[in-house]
């Protein structure tokens, strides 16, 4: 018997055709697709810790030495890949509730996870309702500390990370505008990037069920001020975890483990000139892919209930950028390991506890021309990896380089 599929892709043809027909019909309600192609090519000095093939690259990889006491990753490697391309549908609809309503549907093909490359996967997605001065939105979109208007302009896909704060969540976004000040508020959970905790047998995993059985949403609050090519800002973050719901000794546990984070940025817009900056300290930011996550302090004997402390981290990043349809542009970040608040035992929860810092700066070079951009980046990374003390400092530290030489076209619509 036969049987049809409907892709992905054959649906949103699908409602693309019928979304016209319905603005046709009201006149009241719209979505405007827009979007890109983009194919990378991507050249590494040496192995990587990294996603999706090599796409989407955090920092170079340890050292794996063989039995003749050779770097086994100190190897090149050379990719092709066209999987960050996008699309995105801008909604548009009549007012509701005596505000005016938009809403956004984006989505690429990146997967969500490295077996699912090339799967089509959900970016954002909400609504939005703005009253003036006050506006909510509901729905899936960047995490408050990825700040929209001041993040790295770089053409590798991984945006400024370990750097750059990076993530999406299904969050409520409450903002007040009182003149070119923002007053910002955030609750958000987790999906696609999640905190690391132990599984049943206690290997660290990632998942949002650590922050679902905490109850407590990520909560978030912002200032920042707009006005005449100038945008500053500063907020704070806190989360908690529940790590377990069980002891190894079958008790029943709820013990969390919270996390405060801060950043403050700025951008400057003097044409022919931008300027941007960022610095970012906190808590368990594993979350964000970045430095830190939670470790095991004690265990009682009898019952197996464990107390925790945090892994700290922090970063600074720069950005210089000179023109427009020719740009000439340097990223340039720095981030470093600030260790436990207290002595733990075993191995942490953690992202790159094993790192004391790590350090970029990849100049960059685009063309604009109508609709197509042609992209090139040198991105030189190092990383200091070492063995990690039971406060979470780490010793005798030895550095590996990588060198990206990135090239990508883009055709945007």
């Amino acid at each position: 018997m036969y049987r049809c599929t409907l892709t992905p892709v054959f649906l949103l043809a699908v409602l693309m055709c019928s979304t016209a027909l319905a603005q046709d019909r009201s006149g009241t309600f719209g979505i405007s697709f827009t979007g890109f192609v983009k194919t990378d090519m991507m050249y590494d000095s040496r192995q990587t810790v990294s996603a999706r093939e090599g796409h989407f690259l955090l920092y170079p990889a340890h050292e794996w030495l063989d039995r003749h006491e050779e770097d086994i990753n100190a190897h090149p490697s050379f990719n092709m890949l066209s999987i960050q391309t996008r699309l995105r549908g801008n909604i548009s609809g009549p007012d509701a509730f005596g505000a005016s309503t938009s809403g956004a549907i984006e989505a690429e093909f990146f997967g969500t996870v490295d077996n699912d490359i090339n799967g089509f996967r959900l970016r954002h997605a909400y609504v939005a309702a703005d009253w003036g001065s006050t506006s909510v939105l509901v729905g899936q979109t960047w995490h408050p500390m990825f700040v929209a208007e001041v993040f790295p302009g770089v053409v590798s896909f991984n945006t400024g990370v370990p750097f750059q704060p990076f993530s999406r969540n299904p969050q409520l976004r409450l903002m007040q505008e009182i003149g070119a000040l923002r007053m910002i508020a955030v609750a958000a959970t987790q999906r696609d990037f999640q905190s690391f905790g132990p599984d049943a047998s206690g290997r660290s995993v990632a998942s949002s069920a650590f922050m679902r059985n905490s109850v407590l949403p990520n909560l978030h609050l912002q200032a920042q001020y707009a006005n005449k090519g100038y945008i500053f800002g500063a907020g704070v973050d806190y989360k908690e975890l529940t790590p377990r719901l069980v002891t190894s000794e079958n008790v029943r546990t709820d013990t969390r483990v919270g996390s405060l984070a801060g950043l403050a940025y700025a951008r400057v817009d003097a044409a022919p000139l931008t300027l941007k900056a960022q610095a970012v300290v906190g808590e368990n930011l594993a979350d964000l892919l970045m430095f830190g996550g939670y470790a095991v302090t004690s265990v009682d004997q009898t019952t197996g209930a464990e107390t925790y402390t945090t892994l700290g981290g922090y970063s600074l990043w720069g950005e210089i950028i000179h023109g427009r349809d020719v740009e000439l542009a340097v990223f340039a970040g720095y981030a470093g390991n600030l260790g436990a608040g207290e002595e733990f035992i075993g191995s942490p929860y953690a992202r790159a506890a094993n790192i004391d810092h790590v350090y970029r700066i990849s100049p960059r070079v685009q063309w604009t021309s109508g609709k197509m951009r042609i992209s090139t980046e040198l991105e030189y990374t190092t990383a200091a990896y070492g063995t990690m003390n039971t406060d979470g400092s780490v010793r005798d530290a030895k550095t590996v380089e990588n060198l990206r030489l990135l090239a990508a076209v883009w055709y945007f619509f």
